[in-house]
This record gives structure tokens, C-alpha cells and sequence, in this order.
């Protein structure tokens, strides 16, 4: 059984972890995942990525225990894109947008933040459980003080306690909440607007937060500034930017080519 779907229309590529009992990832599934992400990066008609588990309990508990005792390693060949094959994605310059469906734990909780857009059913649970058991939520360290107050990520790395929807929410861990059954139609509905969008500047956003992470306000901006960044570079010298140009000034709607 293929533990992967791919659901395809038009720019828009939905991406399913599905392996029961609980969506679980092995190294082989992590692979997979991470050839399906670099072919949607490399695809040129594609402009959006939707990623969300099988069946309504859990979206991901993290790295599949059964699979580490039977052989795999946990420091093991996870594929092209570390675990989950998105969170160390190289040049990943198109929005993805992570459809939570049930439980997210552990790897499923990085996972989870490792897109750009979070949409949360109302009945999902989130924990990063690593400590319990003796081992560090490494990938969490590093996102998770980044992107919520830093004493609430450090509460929850070294409690490992439970959270729901609503306090993921208040935090800014998630962007919505949306009932189980409106899940997938929301998170497409997202992935509709930002395709009818401007591919190339999503991409030059992505690359200058990327480059912010580490570094400060006045270098970012000079690189910006004297085009040092390749996707800002593509941008000014691109059909799309004249576009927006003129759209504007003819008071239309821009039609984006992506070049």
C-alpha cells in the first residue's frame, strides 16, 4: 500500500500521509515524502502545496517506533528532505499550507511547522512528547522559539504536556481552527487564493525570511537592495513584475505567468 496520495489540480498539488494505524513515518515513507515535495519545488505549473494525513484521528504522531525496532535508525537516511521530507527542503520557494487533522506530536508537530500556512481541524491535539522518553525534539528546539514566545516553547519542550486546537491558536502556532469536516474545503480554498497569486514573489518572500533568520535588518536589506538574492533578481527583471505595474494602473486584475 502506497503511504502517500497525491491528489493534482490544476497548480494546486494535496499531499496525504497515509499509514495506518496513525500516520506514522519510516524512512522509506520519509523518502517518498521527500521526492513528492522536490518534484512539486521543481514543477513549474505547480504553485501550491496542501499537506494533511489520512482519516479524521491523527495527522502525524512523529517517527513510527514499530519501524525503529524492527531495524530503522533513527539517524538514518530520512531522503532529500530530512524527516517528513519538508523540513530541510532546500530552495522551498512555494507556499505549503499543513491541514491538520487529528493528533500532531513529536516529528508531526515539526512537520506541521515546517509550512507556511496551519490550518487546524477544531478536534486535533498537539505535544512534543520527546522528553518523556528520554530524547530532545531537535528540530522543535530550533522552530519553535522562533515562531511563539519563548517561555511557552520552552514549557512545552520540557514538559512534553498536551495542548488543544484553541491553545495552539493563542499562541500563533496554527493561523484557524475550522470544524473536522470543513478541513480539506478551507485549506483548499487557501490553496485557490494563493495560486491565483504571484508565484515569483511568494518565492522572494520565502528566501528573504529564510535569510532574516540569522541575520541582521540592514545586511538582509542591502542584499535586497543591490539584487543579491536570486529570487529577487528574477522578480525585477521578470514579465510578472511589469505586469503588476500595469495592472494597476489600467485598474485590472494582473494576470501572473510565473516569468
Amino acid at each position: 500500500m502506497n503511504p502517500i496520495k497525491t491528489r493534482r489540480d490544476g497548480a494546486i498539488l494535496e499531499v496525504t500521509l497515509d499509514r495506518p494505524k496513525a500516520n506514522a513515518i519510516d524512512l522509506a515513507t520519509s523518502r517518498v515524502m521527500g521526492e513528492i515535495f522536490r518534484d512539486f519545488r521543481d514543477d513549474p505549473e505547480l504553485r501550491v502545496a496542501i499537506l494533511t494525513g489520512g482519516g479524521e484521528k491523527f495527522f502525524c504522531p512523529g517517527w513510527d517506533l514499530k519501524a525503529a525496532a524492527d531495524g530503522d535508525a533513527v539517524d538514518g537516511d530520512y531522503g532529500v528532505g530530512g524527516f517528513g521530507g519538508l523540513q530541510e527542503l532546500r530552495d522551498m520557494n512555494k507556499p505549503v499550507i499543513a491541514a491538520v487533522n487529528g493528533i500532531a506530536c513529536g516529528g508531526g508537530l515539526e512537520l506541521m511547522i515546517s509550512a507556511d500556512i496551519i490550518i487546524s481541524a477544531d478536534h486535533a491535539s498537539f505535544a512534543l512528547p520527546e522528553i518523556r522518553s528520554g530524547t530532545i525534539a531537535d528540530a522543535a528546539s530550533v522552530k519553535l522559539p522562533k515562531r511563539i514566545p519563548y517561555h511557552v516553547a520552552m514549557e512545552l519542550l520540557l514538559t512534553g504536556r498536551w495542548f488543544d486546537a484553541e491553545e495552539a491558536k493563542h499562541w500563533g502556532l496554527v493561523n484557524e481552527i475550522v470544524p473536522g469536516d470543513q478541513l480539506l474545503d478551507r485549506a483548499w480554498e487557501v490553496a485557490r487564493l494563493l495560486a491565483s497569486g504571484p508565484p515569483l514573489v511568494y518565492a522572494s518572500i520565502k528566501e528573504v525570511v529564510r535569510e532574516a533568520e540569522d541575520a541582521k535588518f540592514r545586511d538582509v536589506m542591502n542584499r535586497i537592495q543591490r539584487r543579491q538574492l536570486a529570487t529577487i533578481d528574477t522578480l525585477y527583471g521578470s514579465q510578472d513584475n511589469l505586469e503588476g505595474a500595469r495592472a494597476f494602473a489600467e485598474k485590472r486584475d494582473p494576470v501572473w505567468k510565473g516569468k
